[in-house]
């Protein structure tokens, strides 16, 4: 039964990751500095630890102490507007946070990593689907930080010997089938939470920001993938790497995308409640549409998708929401 530490493990993708590892029976240890993270969203079955990923010397004691075979991170600043204004504190947590498990995990010789990547890393594409091998060239410092993580990992396994993936993900949404866990920010930014905020009233309205791009209703396009999904590949990917496979990279994405109006005509079936839209002008640097190729994850890896209709993801964040809320419906 090998043990997995996953950073950042109290968070919305981690807690879920979490989940999915002790489902398949390994042993989970969690370290979490709490700043977004939620105590409550840590099963008693994974030892929890309140720490950051920062601190070299906690690292090292826990990564022998508990026999460590594999490490996942997630504990990452998110919001690209904030990197924006915040640029040194994304390269602080994100970077130098990369940095310290890698520098910890070489003295203590774990063999495996799994990094939460972005398709931040990409900008904006030339193309659609985007696939692994397209330029890299972020447009805002969360995705440079990203970006030079993944680098610093080509060079870092090269010379250490241990494995890794790095998992682009494309827009992270939906919730455990249970409604025990889910997505909490604050503020939000997640156009889903977003809709349903509007649709139960804790919002006045969803605003949507551009509506004469080059798509067919509009409105931009993005792939979202829900959160289960992304856990699954990274079981398989974690499973490869056990059985002797080298370092990959995986883009993680639905494969198709919807459209905003998609998205809010989904939250308005699946709810049955009325959300009012306000018009908004472009954001600035707003691609029209960002679509996730991941034939290689599916060749690769066997990983598809069960979450594959917006209505079966936005049904899964709805019962989150609801229970979040208190069970208000409107």
């Amino acid at each position: 039964m090998p043990t997995s530490l996953v950073c950042g493990g109290a968070g919305y993708i981690g807690s879920h990751m979490v989940r999915s590892l002790l489902e398949e029976g390994e042993r989970v240890v969690v370290l979490d500095n709490l700043s977004t993270g939620r105590r409550d969203f840590v099963p008693a079955e994974a030892l929890f630890i309140q720490g950051d990923v920062r601190d070299g010397e906690l690292l090292d004691r826990l990564l022998p102490q508990h026999d460590v075979n594999a490490v996942f991170l997630f504990a990452s600043l998110i919001k690209v507007g904030e990197s924006v204004s915040l640029p040194l504190a994304y390269y602080e947590n994100n970077f130098v946070g990369a940095l310290r498990v890698v520098e910890s995990m070489v003295r203590s010789r774990t063999p495996h990593f799994i990094f939460s990547s972005s398709a931040a890393v990409y900008g904006e594409p030339e193309a659609v689907p985007i696939t692994e091998d397209m330029p890299l060239r972020p447009t805002n410092p969360y995705g440079e930080t990203k970006l030079a993580v993944e680098q610093m990992l080509r060079w870092a396994s090269e010379a250490h010997g241990f494995t890794y993936g790095a998992l682009r993900y494309f827009n992270a949404c939906g919730a455990i089938e249970d409604a025990t866990l889910g997505e909490v920010q604050e503020p939000e930014t997640h156009l889903i939470p977003l809709v349903l905020d509007a649709a139960i009233g804790e919002k006045e309205s969803i605003s949507v920001f551009g509506d004469d791009y080059d798509t067919p209703d509009g409105t931009c396009v993005r792939d979202y993938i829900h959160v289960m999904d992304l856990a699954r590949a990274h079981l398989l990917t974690l499973d490869a790497l056990r059985r002797g496979g080298g370092s990959k990279i995986y883009n993680l994405g639905n494969g198709r995308g919807f459209s905003v109006e998609e998205v809010i005509d989904a939250c308005r079936s699946v709810t049955g409640l009325p959300i009012k839209v306000v018009r908004a002008p472009r954001r600035a640097g707003d691609p029209a549409r960002l679509i996730a190729s991941s034939d290689r994850a599916r060749q690769e890896l066997g990983w598809t998708p069960h979450y594959q209709s917006l209505e079966s993801i936005v049904e899964t964040s709805w019962r989150w929401h609801r229970k979040r809320r208190g069970g208000r419906t409107a």
